[in-house]
């Protein structure tokens, strides 16, 4: 297993780091960290696409959902019956938004392992034949941040954009008024929790990685913000526009 995890996704993302280090111009790794972070995000862009698909249909289901929980209050077996005829009608389901964390998380174990190789050990055995041995990488991009030891500003940029993807996945349409119940008042105050906690759970663990890894971190949620707003905004002529103007 391991072999097989080293052979499919940390060699090669070792080999791609040390490639783009040797031929960017200026040999900056943190340029190099930055180019691989979107190769790595353009490779993952299908499912990302179809993952936020799914919870953009989530957010546009939940005022019937919120009607549903309502009519059914005092039945959960008919709620779940009722919601997941909802999810077959609209063709929703409701566990294709966490396919990307499933897909990104071995990446982000062999991102962190390249990185460690190629930043820190300078051991590049597994290079491949075609890609030259540096011989030493430096470590310092731009003259100012060395990315092989973690940096606060770093962190808390990521932390930042965490924040701001975050809070673009929180906002939904508004549903109708209705009484809510305890179980829902809940869920409403985990979710807005969970809005302050994974910005600041980004920022502490950002604190104590490598800085060439918090980047990739940064990297791939600014881009993902990116890819969010195209994705969630409203388009021409949909209700939303509509009642803007």
């Amino acid at each position: 297993m391991i072999t097989l995890f080293n052979t499919i996704l940390y060699q090669p993302l070792l080999n791609a780091l040390i490639f783009l280090y040797d031929f960017l111009p200026g040999r900056d790794i943190g340029f190099a960290i930055i180019v691989l972070t979107i190769i790595i995000k353009a490779v993952l862009f299908p499912f990302n696409w179809k993952a936020l698909k799914a919870q953009k249909a989530l957010q546009e289901l939940q005022p019937h959902l919120d009607e549903l929980k309502a009519k059914h209050k005092d039945d959960k077996e008919g709620l779940a019956k009722a919601t997941m005829e909802l999810y077959k009608e609209q063709k929703v389901n409701p566990l294709s938004s966490c396919l990307p964390l499933l897909i990104q998380f071995p990446f982000l174990i062999a991102v962190y392992q390249a990185f460690r190789t190629g930043l820190a050990s300078n051991d590049f055995n597994m290079l491949y034949s075609f890609v030259p041995n540096p011989g030493h990488v430096e470590t310092v991009s731009l003259g100012l941040i060395d990315m092989g030891i973690p940096n606060i500003l770093l962190a808390i940029l990521a932390g930042g954009a965490q924040f701001i993807q975050t809070k673009m996945l929180s906002t939904k349409q508004p549903a109708k008024k209705i009484n809510a119940s305890k179980d829902e008042a809940l869920l409403a105050n985990m979710n807005k929790s969970m809005l302050y906690v994974m910005p600041v759970m980004t920022i502490v663990i950002g604190m104590s990685l490598p800085a060439g890894l918090t980047l990739y971190w940064l990297i791939t949620t600014l881009l993902t913000v990116v890819q969010q707003y195209f994705q969630f905004r409203p388009k021409k002529n949909s209700p939303e526009m509509r009642q803007a103007s």
